[in-house]
């Protein structure tokens, strides 16, 4: 039986079409000054971020192409990001919103850190761009490690882990374990408690049951990150109108793994649009 999760606190509407509206043509405005600004492109990838999730509140189950090409230009901004600062010189070849651009070398930026990796590979999954997939796994942990100690270990043991699951190095188990074992709330010291277990871990657990192909477990895993997400977004009024909390990316980029690997999902919800889970719309925009 499938289970329904409902997206509470954002209603789709007028208002939220032109707010999508407003936002993707703000991200196609700084996608153009690239050429002339590449130190800006975490602006752009952050904006572009946001525009998705506006258009997932306006269009729930994804069903427009203006949300296709809205997770398109989130994805490929995303992996630009981590091509442009990971060179210092030169320029480099980037497909963005349809185009072709030539961004110079911006070299290291403090944003280009193992947070914005990991929404970056969630972006490039949903998309199904294994090409980016594999240019992200590529990139060395510590390229990825912040200075300042923005984030607990986990993270980094984390990225650790998808490289090596996709890049199909050896170590996977002992990988996933290091993740598990940093990622507890006894253990982790950076993010807060309640961000760590509604929005950071279950990704995480949902992983282990993609990984062993578990049929009988993977739904209920994914019907209780979709339950905590709810939670952690709508514990006050400030979360629930909140549009981050718009859609599950990690959640929904293991569902898409999942689904493409004919494990069933049990599950529908405004969290986890519909036509990018089943990627109707791939091929429809150059990526």
């Amino acid at each position: 039986m499938t289970v329904q999760i409902a997206r509470l606190g954002l209603p789709a509407g007028p208002d939220a079409e032109r707010f999508a509206e407003r936002l993707s043509e703000r991200v196609a405005r700084r996608i153009d000054h690239l050429e002339e600004s590449p130190g800006m492109i975490d602006f752009a990838f952050s904006t572009a971020l946001l525009a998705l999730r506006a258009h997932c509140v306006a269009d729930p189950r994804a069903a427009a192409a203006e949300t296709w090409e809205a997770a398109v230009n989130a994805m490929q901004l995303g992996s630009a990001l981590f091509a442009v600062t990971g060179v210092s010189e030169g320029v480099v070849e980037c497909r963005i919103n349809r185009k072709m651009r030539t961004v110079p070398a911006a070299g290291p930026l403090p944003t280009a850190d193992a947070g914005n990796w990991l929404t970056a590979f969630w972006l490039a999954v949903i998309c199904r761009e294994q090409e980016r997939m594999t240019q992200l796994c590529e990139i060395p942990l510590e390229r990825l490690r912040s200075p300042e100690g923005q984030y607990d270990e986990y993270i980094y043991h984390w990225v650790d882990t998808l490289q090596t699951y996709w890049l199909r190095r050896p170590g996977l188990v002992e990988k996933l374990t290091a993740t598990f074992e940093a990622s507890d709330p006894t253990v982790a010291r950076v993010a807060p408690r309640d961000l760590l277990q509604g929005v950071l871990y279950p990704p995480i657990n949902l992983f282990y049951h993609f990984v062993r192909r578990d049929e009988a477990g993977f739904s209920p895993a994914l019907v209780e990150a979709l339950k905590l997400h709810q939670v952690y977004w709508t514990l006050n009024e400030e979360r629930a109108t909140d549009i981050d909390g718009s859609i599950a990316l990690g959640p929904l980029a293991i569902a898409c793994l999942a689904y493409d690997g004919e494990i069933p999902i049990e599950v529908e919800s405004d969290y986890l649009p519909k036509h990018l889970l089943q990627h109707s719309w791939l091929g429809e925009f150059p990526t």
